[in-house]
């Protein structure tokens, strides 16, 4: 009798906190604003928590540069040449980290094309899906989305605009908009 109360007394708590399912999310950081400019970083924050953020070093024909997208990001492009990897071995990580499942994009519409400029320069199929996040969300978690995301944005005390920081952000949002 005291395990079925017991069992009883979690599924409660269970019911009244739910747990909240976090999506896989990504975040692209690009060259430019244009249809000409290509993707520089790119950060993954998986559902489990596991975070992954690399510096793409550009293909040599891939030269459009803008400097207003560089002071959104502050990557230069010294940076993409001695810090980046090669858009083949990142696309290989890719598929790897995200293991054919879906990941989303507060961004779709540019990440997305972004992603299969990479992949498609790469010659390396992309093995998972992207989608568009408001695809998952709420019509309440639309409602309150940038109010919390600017409170989650204060609570993490992020100094940097780098891919990953901004998925890890996008990641916490979807989650306290859900508990809300």
């Amino acid at each position: 009798m005291k395990l079925s109360a017991s069992t009883n007394q979690s599924e409660k708590s269970t019911k009244s906190h739910p747990v909240v399912r976090l999506p896989n999310i990504i975040d692209i950081e690009a060259s430019g604003f244009g249809s000409h400019s290509y993707p520089i970083e790119v950060g993954v924050v998986r559902s489990d928590g596991q975070r992954f953020c690399r510096i793409i070093k550009p293909f040599d024909d891939w030269t459009h540069w803008q400097e207003d997208a560089a002071k959104v990001h502050n990557i230069s492009r010294q940076q993409l040449n001695t810090l980046g990897a090669s858009g083949v071995e990142i696309c290989l990580q890719l598929n790897e980290f995200l293991k054919g499942g879906t990941v989303y994009s507060d961004g779709w519409q540019v990440d997305s094309a972004w992603l299969n400029k990479l992949f498609d320069r790469a010659q390396v199929a992309k093995t998972f899906y992207v989608s568009s996040l408001e695809m998952i969300l709420s019509e309440h978690q639309m409602n309150i989305w940038h109010a919390t995301k600017e409170s989650v944005i204060q609570s993490l005390n992020i100094t940097r605009h780098r891919a990953s920081n901004d998925a890890l952000v996008i990641q916490k949002t979807y989650q306290q908009s859900s508990n809300k």
